[in-house]
């Protein structure tokens, strides 16, 4: 696997949307671009009645941005077209109309720790230990920070926020309700994901339907809010604290 890709399986009613990137499954634009494409298309996929997101490889879920690209970009107008990226993902799984569940198999870092908290129900080994990054190198989770409050609320994504160079274990984003169950290998975490995906694949779309838009009832100004997070993220890239503290990645 040394090629990036995004690619989907549909597997009778459920549909297995997996993103790979060579560098710790970091996300160029390019992929999410595709990430967000293939969301909706299994989304407005009628057989499809549930969704699987994962990554390739056993180490690492996501590591976020890829640097490569944030070391390239070089206005204000490119840094938020880089960071919509995210926002558009985000947004393709808010308004997808079929449950998303993870599988966090490794660490997630950054960006990751936002589609995991995007997922409708997440399931993690007990190595997928989390770190919001951003401040590290003098941006801040603002693209991701909506989702993840969701999901941690304010207190525990605040902490998580500042305290960016520390991983918090598998065990502490389940308490906080990151992940509503955590394995000791991946082995069991696909069996259990397997499962529980059987499960709802044979319950009522049409109430899963009005459950999902229940939960995120109170987002509907996410399309703005985003876009107004990724144009903060493309300003501060751009800033020479930040641009040292990327440097140090060549």
């Amino acid at each position: 696997m040394s090629d990036a890709y995004v690619k989907q399986d549909i597997n009778g009613p459920t549909a297995s949307i997996e993103f790979f990137h060579p560098a710790q499954n970091s996300l160029p634009a390019a992929v999410l671009g595709q990430l967000a494409d293939a969301i909706t298309e299994a989304g407005n996929n009628a057989a499809v009645k549930v969704i699987i997101l994962k990554s390739g490889g056993d180490r690492t879920f996501c590591a976020g941005a890829s640097f490569n690209e944030l070391m390239q970009i070089n206005d204000a107008e490119a840094g938020l077209g880089f960071f919509s990226g995210f926002a558009n993902v985000i947004n393709a799984m808010r308004l997808c109309p079929k449950f998303i569940v993870g599988r966090v198999q490794g660490k997630v870092v950054g960006g990751g720790v936002g589609l995991a908290a995007a997922t409708d129900y997440c399931m993690a080994t007990q190595h997928a230990s989390i770190k919001l990054s951003e401040l590290t190198v003098g941006i801040g989770p603002f693209v991701v920070g909506p989702a993840v409050e969701r999901k941690l609320g304010l207190s525990a994504m605040s902490q998580i926020a500042i305290d960016a160079d520390s991983f918090y274990d598998a065990n502490w984003a389940m308490e906080h309700g990151l992940y509503a169950s955590v394995y000791d290998s991946v082995e069991a975490l696909d069996e259990a994901v397997r499962s529980f995906t059987d499960k709802l694949a044979s319950y009522n779309p049409e109430a899963m339907l009005e459950m999902k838009r229940t939960f995120w009832r109170g987002t509907e100004n996410w399309g703005e809010l985003l876009a107004e997070r990724a144009a903060i993220s493309g300003r501060l890239v751009l800033s020479e604290f930040t641009r040292q503290q990327l440097s140090k990645y060549k």
